[in-house]
């Protein structure tokens, strides 16, 4: 009996009963004008749907009135129409708001008069203006039938409710370009956390195990000149891990920017002047119309270069490098060339294995490794 009663007790069920009462409201004032014509205020409905900032103020009214609480997660849009499909389906919408409507509207006023009425018809008063009761004698045992138009009202009013729910849900709820970009705003943030967790546990973790062998070892020693060596491997080792520190606080910085704004291979110029800026003698060349490289594609090619680049600068230092930026035959390439020093644990980072995996996520392919004497990072990216 308690789980029976309890959308009783839960607010949605009467704010989802005040939203079907809108479209009413307005029918009732145009019956108030020309009662001959009620079928015109669902005729008005089909242009005003056609208007893409309706699809919004629907979505935040039903957002609000339907799913209160839980607005977030109410899987209802509050974005203006982008697309004639969803314009069709925001009239759709507003068309279906009506008619369930009617039924809501009726049971909520003509279900407690019903059962006021057989109150009084079971007291031994005539209810003569009641048109559903007329011609009925008073009788006690009326009292029996006063719960029938409350438990109907109930039903109407808890069913209608979850029907206009899902309504909205099925005719308001994100169209696919608006799921496109949830899914890609997704798919970018895991890979930016994927990538600074492994960037954290290479650098730092590889930093704090140096320095704590270090520091172990110098105490043992007890011999001044090694402990002077060792202070200043620390060092050496502490200050490169803050270096890669303030990279990775960097990705997050910008990890509430929308991916729309994210930088690009148009940006790619700003990549190249920081590595001059740090010594390297960058030799770039950019050849096809990199401004038409779709924008994921773009924004990973743009990761792929700034890691390649940093682990250029990490581990070869000051050393001539040659970019290469290509689009053709529905390709996009990229090359980074330097001198190969053969640094200890080279190929072993994250770095690496983030471009690797940054190519196959897009359905591309990556080599990294020696290559005729240079240290080579080449990718090809499909454009589709």
């Amino acid at each position: 009996m308690a789980r029976f009663l309890r959308p009783l007790l839960r607010g949605t069920t009467y704010t989802r009963v005040l939203h079907l009462w809108v479209p009413m409201l307005i029918v009732s004032v145009w019956l108030f004008v020309d009662m001959s014509t009620p079928w015109v205020p669902a005729l008005v409905l089909v242009p005003l749907g056609l208007v893409p900032a309706v699809r919004m103020s629907e979505g935040v009214q039903a957002r609000l009135l339907l799913t209160p609480g839980k607005e977030e997660d109410s899987g209802i849009s509050v974005t203006p129409s982008a697309t004639w499909r969803d314009r069709l389906r925001t009239v759709l919408w507003l068309e279906t708001r009506m008619v369930l409507a009617v039924p809501m509207s009726v049971a909520t006023v003509w279900g407690p008069m019903l059962a006021y009425d057989l109150a009084r018809s079971a007291a031994g008063h005539r209810t003569l203006d009641n048109p559903l009761l007329h011609g009925l004698q008073p009788h006690w045992s009326h009292v029996f039938l006063v719960p029938l138009p409350l438990l109907l009202l109930y039903g109407v009013t808890v069913g209608l409710g979850e029907l206009v729910t899902a309504a909205a849900r099925r005719l308001l709820g994100p169209s696919s370009a608006e799921r496109l970009s949830a899914l890609e705003e997704r798919t970018e943030q895991l890979l930016e956390r994927t990538r600074i967790a492994r960037e954290l546990h290479d650098s730092i973790g590889h930093a704090l195990t140096v320095a704590v062998v270090q520091a172990g070892a110098a105490r043992a020693a007890g011999d001044p000149e090694f402990t002077d060596r060792a202070l200043g491997a620390i060092e050496e080792t502490g200050r490169a891990a803050l270096e890669d520190l303030e990279r990775v606080l960097g990705v997050l910085r910008e990890s509430e920017r929308p991916v729309s704004g994210r930088p690009t291979l148009a940006d790619a110029d700003r990549l190249l002047e920081s590595a001059r800026a740090s010594g390297a003698k960058v030799d770039a060349e950019v050849s096809g119309p990199v401004e038409t490289v779709p924008g994921p594609v773009s924004r990973e090619g743009y990761r792929i270069l700034q890691e390649a680049l940093t682990n250029v600068l990490r581990h070869a230092g000051s050393v001539p490098v040659r970019v290469r930026v290509t689009v053709a035959n529905g390709t996009l390439g990229l090359e980074v060339r330097n001198p190969f020093t053969a640094p200890p644990g080279l190929g072993r980072g994250s770095g690496l294995r983030g471009i690797r995996e940054r190519a196959a996520l897009l359905g591309g392919r990556a080599h990294t490794g020696p290559d005729e004497g240079d240290w080579q990072v080449h990718v090809e990216l499909p454009l589709r």
